[in-house]
C-alpha cells in the first residue's frame, strides 16, 4: 500500500515532467506545488495542492486545507499560518508567496466557487460539518 508521502511524490514528478500538468483526479484542474518548512521538523516539503485564481488579482490564488475531508486539518496547513510564507510553483515558474488566512463572508465566498467549480470540495465540507470548517488560505506573489 503506498503511502500519502508516495502519491505526493508522483504527482510532484508528473506536475514537473508536464509542465505544470497532472492527470488522474487532477486532469485539467489547476494545480500547484507548495515548498513549505515544518513547523516542528525544519524538514523542507512540496505539497501539491489545487488552487483557485483570484478573479480580481492575479498575482494571489486560494489554496484549500480539505484534506479530503478529514476531520483534522492537514499538517501544511499549519507549517503556511506559521510560517507566513511559501514559495509556489506554478507550471514552469517558482515564486516567493505570502501567506494570509481568509476568514468569514470572504472565505465562504471563496469556497462556495471552489465547490461549484469541483463539487468534491463540496462532499469535503459535508464530511467536516459540524467537526471544523475547511480553512482557506490566499497565496500572495511576493
Amino acid at each position: 500500500m503506498s503511502t500519502p508521502d508516495d502519491w505526493n511524490a508522483n504527482i510532484i514528478a508528473e506536475f514537473r515532467a508536464h509542465q505544470g500538468r497532472v492527470g488522474g483526479p487532477f486532469e485539467g484542474a489547476p494545480v500547484v506545488l507548495v515548498h513549505h518548512r515544518g513547523r516542528k521538523t525544519g524538514r523542507d516539503r512540496v505539497s501539491p495542492m489545487m488552487y483557485l485564481p483570484d478573479e480580481q488579482g492575479p498575482d494571489t490564488i486560494y489554496v484549500f486545507a480539505s484534506k479530503a475531508g478529514a476531520p483534522t486539518n492537514p499538517d501544511w496547513y499549519y507549517n503556511l499560518v506559521t510560517a507566513g510564507k511559501a514559495e509556489v510553483e506554478r507550471g514552469t515558474e517558482q515564486f516567493p508567496v505570502t501567506v494570509v488566512e481568509v476568514t468569514g463572508d470572504e472565505r465562504d465566498r471563496i469556497f462556495a466557487e471552489q465547490a461549484r467549480r469541483y463539487p468534491g470540495f463540496a462532499e469535503y465540507a459535508e464530511k467536516t460539518a459540524g467537526i471544523r470548517t475547511i480553512p482557506v488560505l490566499a497565496l500572495r506573489r511576493g
